[in-house]
């Protein structure tokens, strides 16, 4: 559907005009724009590119034309060119991308000398960009003129029919300020612009292939999200998880005689010891076995849920006592290594007795594990786009082959943060409780990592006292550094350096 304009456009659309080189051109742009600041009307010189802008400016100047230039470089002063553009013997050179959507009004008695004439200095790759600087002449009924000048060493002719057209005009013995004007020229310079732009379309609709398949990821992704982040489904989604982790442990196997590995596969991924006997397994069929320990890994989860919301919902209470205004509370959990502070509101815990506390570790557990997991599959699918241009090579379509890796990622990564997510709830404590517990195993254990950061040294055990579960760990230098003082973490190499340095400096 085309739409009429408001007034009948009265433009003058001249032929293109063709030259040999550059040179030649631009020497013609500018004996064009001397003709018509002679006669009065304004001009103005679109290009495509700022170098080129520029260059004009430069023969302008030369010339003794005075103009006004607007690209990127001059953007604050935009409008006031724009609106100067229209004026009596104005000529301004602009980028075709400068002073796009503002109608350049044409100044008193500009109109009777022909209105505005647009230059182009060269043709775009794209037919829409060149009538809209056509478009910028002839606004409103207003008269006005177009006239495009190209060379064959413009980029759009050295890509296509370049050669062709180049052989044509030696044949014909042209010079090299001569040119060539007509519709054969227009037409030749239409079907290259077309051609990129199909080039262009087929870009753009391979990329939309590519970037259907994350979308559709994304979809699934975004969609469980949600869920965790309004919790309506989380539960639902969690023994979903719960059930996926399982039948993946078990499928692992294939007799009965694996329920000690199986078992041992459950502590290490949940930190839960199922009670499955090899009598249980028989017959060894995955689904039903999966469905068993489901129930036991549930139930014990339940319990630990049930546990950790009486603690919140009792230290809350007393809370409340002292603090009668109090409307947010922060728990600090953790799994052993990590420290995850949850702030929790203190009368949806009061109004539901404690049973909403732990949903929401589950809802930051769960977010966490799905942003980080998803950011990290997003930079794997744009390695892969890349890296499957090359089964070209092997006459497969990279298209295809993208969707089939990316699938296989997917699942992967779904995999992934379910085993994750999972395997942190199973193992979350309150942070104070878990501390009272392993204190002391927890400073034995820092001091020995920090030992180790040592360069240049070697452990050996020593016998520590009866009553010590842990054996203890001292380090024994490869040479005696009297500033070290027993008990002390050893110094580093940097440190020992220095300090060598300043006993040196001493001696002296």
């Amino acid at each position: 559907m085309v739409i009429p304009t408001n007034k009948p456009c009265i433009r003058k659309d001249e032929e293109t005009i063709l030259f040999r080189t550059q040179r030649a051109k631009y020497n013609a742009i500018i004996e064009e724009i001397k003709r018509l600041h002679e006669q009065g009307r304004p001009v103005l010189v679109g290009t495509t590119s700022v170098e080129t802008s520029e260059l004009l400016s430069r023969m302008l100047k030369m010339a003794g034309i005075p103009h006004n230039v607007l690209n990127a470089k001059h953007h604050e002063r935009e409008a006031e060119i724009v609106a100067q553009a229209g004026l009596k013997g104005a000529v301004t050179i602009a980028t075709n991308m400068a002073g796009r959507g503002t109608d350049i009004k044409l100044g008193p008695g500009v109109a009777e000398l022909g209105g505005l004439a647009v230059i182009g200095g060269e043709h775009h790759q794209a037919r829409r960009i060149d009538n809209q600087l056509r478009g910028r002449a002839g606004r409103q009924g207003d008269p006005g003129s177009s006239q495009f000048f190209a060379s064959l060493e413009d980029d759009l002719l050295r890509l296509f029919n370049y050669e062709r057209m180049s052989k044509w005009m030696d044949f014909l013995k042209f010079k090299e300020d001569e040119f060539i004007q007509g519709k054969m020229v227009t037409r030749t310079i239409t079907n290259a612009q077309m051609q990129v732009e199909r080039n262009h379309f087929g870009i753009r609709k391979r990329l939309l292939e590519y970037d259907e398949v994350m979308n559709h990821q994304r979809k699934a992704i975004y969609a469980r999200r949600r869920s965790a982040l309004f919790g309506d489904r989380l539960q639902v989604d969690l023994s979903n998880m719960l059930q996926d982790v399982l039948l993946g442990i078990v499928s692992r196997y294939s007799k009965p005689e694996d329920a000690e590995a199986i078992a041992y596969d459950c502590v290490r991924s949940l930190a839960f010891l199922p009670e499955i006997t090899p009598k249980d397994l028989e017959p060894f069929q995955p689904e039903r076995i999966a469905g068993l320990l489901y129930e036991q890994a549930y139930a014990f989860y339940r319990a630990k849920r049930e546990r950790i919301n009486k603690l919140i919902y009792e230290h809350t209470l007393e809370l409340t006592k002292r603090f009668s205004e109090a409307q947010w509370l922060q728990v600090d959990f953790t799994e052993g290594t990590l420290r995850l502070p949850v702030v929790l509101s203190i009368p949806e815990i009061l109004a539901s007795e404690g049973h909403s506390a732990f949903t929401e570790v589950e809802k930051t557990v769960t977010l966490s594990q799905i942003d980080s997991l998803w950011v990290e599959h997003l930079r794997q699918l744009d390695d892969l786009r890349h890296s499957v241009q090359t089964a070209v090579y092997e006459q497969k379509d990279p298209l295809l082959v993208y969707k089939f890796e990316a699938f296989k990622l997917f699942q992967a990564m779904v995999d992934r943060l379910n085993q994750q997510v999972l395997s942190l709830l199973f193992r979350m404590e309150i942070y104070e409780e878990r501390q009272a517990t392993q204190g002391q195993t927890r400073q034995r254990d820092l001091s020995r990592l920090r030992a180790r950061q040592a360069d240049d040294y070697y452990f050996t055990s020593t016998v520590s006292a009866p009553t010590a579960a842990v054996p203890q760990y001292e380090a024994v230098g490869a040479s005696a550094h009297p500033a070290e003082a027993p008990g002390q973490p050893p110094l580093s190499r940097r440190e020992r350096r220095a300090l060598e340095r300043q006993q040196k400096k001493r001696k002296k």
